[in-house]
């Protein structure tokens, strides 16, 4: 080997080494599943003591809502984002297949014979766990979000650049 050759397997160690431990995902979708599959991720990366960091934007924030909250937003555009999203982790549709909610309630049904937690028990460890929780205060304004509306346990309100500032110290960077 040349001398300005560097072996792959070092060179790979040295990227390893330069990165931390560290996982960003972005919450996008308000979606059963797909939440589902961020908190298992997330809670299976922080048991693994990897530093986990998710950020919940647009319809991923319903994930974040209190059931049943009411929007506190004066204009009628941003109330009916708030009746339309009542949110909640315990009434997420299934991102196929809902049905009307019988889809949901089938994959529930299926979920608890199995023993698998559901979002909200996923979302009780990542943050036993040691998950930090970002909503991002950009949609929360566009929706009309507030943060009366939202569970409590949330690190922060930020935005993108706030994402962006983990994401560049990030190790695994996931958007769903």
């Amino acid at each position: 080997m040349s001398t300005t050759q560097m072996d792959p397997a070092v060179a790979l160690a040295g990227l390893q080494a330069a990165k931390p431990d560290r996982v960003t995902i972005v919450l996008l979708s308000g979606d059963l599943d797909r939440a589902m599959a961020a908190f298992i991720i997330a809670t299976g990366a922080a048991a693994m003591g990897m530093k986990v960091t998710m950020f919940f934007t647009f319809w991923g924030l319903n994930t974040l809502r209190r059931s049943g909250a009411r929007s506190s937003a004066k204009d009628w555009l941003r109330r009916m984002f708030g009746f339309l999203n009542k949110g909640g982790a315990e009434s997420l549709p299934l991102s196929r297949f809902h049905f009307g909610g019988v889809g949901t309630k089938m994959m529930q049904k299926v979920m608890k014979q199995n023993k698998m937690p559901g979002v909200p028990e996923l979302m009780e460890t990542a943050l036993d766990l040691g998950v930090r929780f970002i909503a991002c205060t950009t949609t929360m304004g566009l929706m009309g979000i507030t943060k009366d509306t939202l569970i409590d346990g949330i690190d922060q309100f930020a935005g993108v650049t706030t994402y962006l500032a983990e994401a560049k110290q990030g190790s695994v960077n996931l958007f769903i």
